[in-house]
């Protein structure tokens, strides 16, 4: 054991070999081809042995790494199985793995967790935040496959709910309004003078395909604004921050700040929303297939989405 090399570059390789290209192991792996290929040359360094010959815009394999890729790909079939029986052991457990937007987890699942633990109360929830909860196009690739190797049994995902083989229910729209600290909203005096001041924004949102920023919103409101003054974040936690320091007016979710809305930390500039196309998803391999402790989490997130937090 000690003369293998670590097993991430391995599994690594294992994609790259069968996909036979750096791009599409990437998108396999939700990494960058970048990631894909320092891996690739960290394990060539610690073999000693080439295993791909670089062409332009395209890999080949080397004679070492067609030998090698058939028994490295059934030791990784292997690996995934044992890893599944032990996984299994968790049914007794109660564990559930659980791995939404960093945004949702913190300020809608976590305030709740304690109705869950009410009624579940040996049950162990593993919360995960992940920006790769976003699926920026329509039609998803993520599937039941990339649950199982992620070892995530329901996931809350922002998306358009198209899925190739998950269960997927609509759990709550993405309405986004114009919120800011108190002292600032004062100083706001309609919608047209929102254009004037700094524009907060969650930047995760405007990569989907249909807009979902704070030109759409000015759109839906029949305004025509010039030049805006954004200030994006990388995730709706830095944004939301970015707001509480009264830097700005933040494009945001009603739902996922009712705390600070309530608290009267943030209060709405304008009630008049964007109704974005993208919404959140509960996400399961679905009945018959996930354990059981998964689907009670699974209806729990539905339920919970009909009451206050």
């Amino acid at each position: 054991m000690s003369r293998l090399p670590p097993l991430i570059s391995l599994s690594y390789f294992e994609v790259a070999a069968r996909t036979k290209s750096f791009a599409a192991a990437a998108k396999e792996l939700n990494v960058t081809p970048a990631a894909i290929s320092h891996q690739i040359k960290a394990l060539e360094e610690y073999l000693g042995v080439e295993l791909f010959v670089r062409h332009h815009r395209r890999v080949s394999l080397t004679p070492a790494a067609r030998v090698a890729l058939p028994e490295l790909h059934e030791g990784f079939q292997t690996l995934n199985r044992a890893v599944d029986k032990i996984r299994s052991y968790g049914e007794e457990r109660l564990i559930v793995t659980v791995c939404a937007e960093p945004l949702f987890a913190t300020k809608w699942i976590v305030p709740r967790l304690h109705r869950f633990y009410a009624v579940c109360p040996d049950a162990e929830v593993r919360l995960q935040a992940s920006l790769h909860t976003v699926d920026r196009a329509r039609d998803s690739t993520f599937g039941v496959a990339d649950l199982k190797r992620a070892g995530i049994d329901v996931s809350v995902r922002l998306g358009y709910g198209q899925y190739l083989d998950l269960e997927s229910q609509r759990l709550m729209g993405l309405d986004l309004v114009p919120i800011c600290i108190p002292e600032l909203a004062a100083t706001v005096d309609g919608v047209d003078a929102l254009g004037g001041q700094p524009l907060l924004c969650d930047s995760t949102l405007t990569r989907f395909n249909e807009p979902c920023d704070w030109k759409e919103w000015f759109k839906q409101q029949g305004c025509e604004i010039g030049a805006l003054r954004e200030r994006r974040f990388g995730n709706g936690l830095l944004a939301l921050e970015a707001a509480l320091a009264g830097q700005g007016v933040l494009l945001g979710s009603r739902d996922l700040h009712q705390a600070e809305l309530r608290a009267g930390k943030l209060e709405l500039v304008s009630d008049r929303p964007l109704n974005c196309e993208q919404a959140y998803y509960v996400v399961s391999a679905g009945p018959g297939q996930e354990r059981s402790i998964a689907g009670q989490f699974r209806e729990w997130l539905l339920d919970e989405a009909n009451k206050p937090a």
